[in-house]
């Protein structure tokens, strides 16, 4: 992907090519058409390849509504029902339905129907999906859980970077908004909810499981093979993602959404990812505001570190964000970014981001998604042995 994709795209180093373990996988849209598929590429073997450099474009700002119970850390013994848990969300999780022109093997054309699913986030009618759900749509029908269609639907904008988009529904004032939780306190085992549009029946259904991993990177393409997307720092859920589940919640014990269910393997069981709901608060907050969608932009290349890459490179940190290039054509930090501004380095290891410490609560990308454009933000860093702090302030990303 063009290197200004800020969406920390992993990218195997060409000093030690090593064949990357690839899977196959989906995004379950309910459509008759070839839907796209995916490679997830396991961290641990890219890591031993030489590193995954990844190219940073941020989104939106920080959820305005930072006083909230972390769901995440409920005790098992206090959770609800799964049917309370449902009836609770329910109204806020839709079906989405398009209509999209395709032409025949004949050169003819003809009108195919897609299904997918989306979260209410907001009382007057906006709504959050996946980007492929809507991709090419000439038209979209929104069902709500209670049988109440709106075709006076329109698309406000959409985040390729991040496989979002946001639609809204005209002369509505009613709905019931979703509540947001905090994915960077997902844990590796915690029990979790998928609801959404299975097979494209419009209405919802429901599956149950648990999170299995948190960090993954997953890479797109279409049905020739050509890279389209990278999705970095996906939670992994053994949770039932059926077709027509994308763009659905993926939701903790409290009700809360933790993630926008996305891919699933195509060629194994018990496998699907969803987006962290931490990615996508900016520019949920940019489109309530009326703003679109706009991506926070930092401007830097870098390299997630893990213990085998701190190993590797010789580094003094065993996690955080390794500024580099990874590629002879690459360069840490872009000219004239926020990053260059504030003085970021090539080789510079960011390791905090306003206090919050890289790993565990989510890659670099991760945590700067809940930031808006004008923000300024507290970095801190080790530069030759020694720890700093950087403030340096987020740009909107010009494409």
């Amino acid at each position: 992907m063009n290197n200004k994709q800020e969406n920390a795209t992993p990218r195997s180093s060409d000093s030690q090519p090593l064949p990357p373990q690839v899977v196959a996988v989906t995004k379950p849209c309910q459509k008759k058409t070839v839907w796209l598929a995916i490679s997830i590429v396991i961290a641990a073997i890219i890591l031993a390849a030489g590193g995954i450099t990844c190219t940073l474009l941020m989104r939106g700002g920080r959820n305005s509504l930072n006083t909230f119970v972390d769901g995440n850390l409920a005790a098992d013994s206090k959770e609800a029902s799964v049917s309370d848990i449902i009836d609770k969300v329910s109204p806020s999780v839709v079906s989405i339905v398009t209509n999209t022109k395709s032409q025949s093997l004949f050169g003819g054309s003809r009108q195919v129907q897609a299904a997918g699913t989306g979260i209410i986030i907001s009382k007057d009618g906006f709504v959050l999906t996946n980007k492929h759900v809507v991709e090419g749509a000439q038209s979209v029908t929104i069902v709500a859980s209670d049988g109440s269609t709106y075709d006076a639907v329109s698309l406000v904008g959409a985040d390729p970077l991040n496989d979002l988009a946001y639609l809204k529904i005209k002369d509505v004032n009613n709905l019931t908004p979703a509540a947001l939780g905090d994915s960077s306190t997902a844990r590796v085992g915690q029990n979790v909810i998928a609801i959404g549009n299975a097979l494209g029946q419009y209405q919802n259904t429901v599956s149950k499981g648990i999170i299995s991993g948190k960090g993954r990177a997953v890479s797109a393409s279409d049905s020739s093979g050509n890279s389209r997307e990278s999705l970095t720092d996906m939670l992994q859920t053994d949770t039932a993602i059926n077709s027509g589940n994308s763009g659905g919640p993926l939701i903790n014990y409290s009700g809360q959404v933790i993630g926008i269910n996305t891919a699933v393997a195509s060629n194994a069981e018990g496998i699907g990812f969803s987006i962290p709901i931490n990615a996508a608060k900016g520019t949920i907050q940019q489109v309530l505001a009326g703003k679109g969608v706009q991506r926070a932009y930092l401007g830097v290349n870098y390299t997630d570190i893990t213990p085998e890459i701190a190993k590797h490179y010789s580094l003094p940190s065993k996690y955080g964000a390794y500024v580099t290039g990874g590629r002879s054509e690459d360069v840490g930090v872009t000219a004239n970014s926020p990053a260059a501004k504030a003085g970021i380095q090539d080789k510079d290891i960011i390791t905090k981001v306003d206090g919050t410490e890289l790993g565990a609560r989510g890659n670099l990308s991760s945590v700067l998604g809940q930031y808006q454009p004008g923000d300024t933000i507290d970095l801190t860093v080790m530069r030759s042995g020694k720890t700093m702090n950087i403030k340096a302030t987020l740009a909107a990303y010009q494409e």
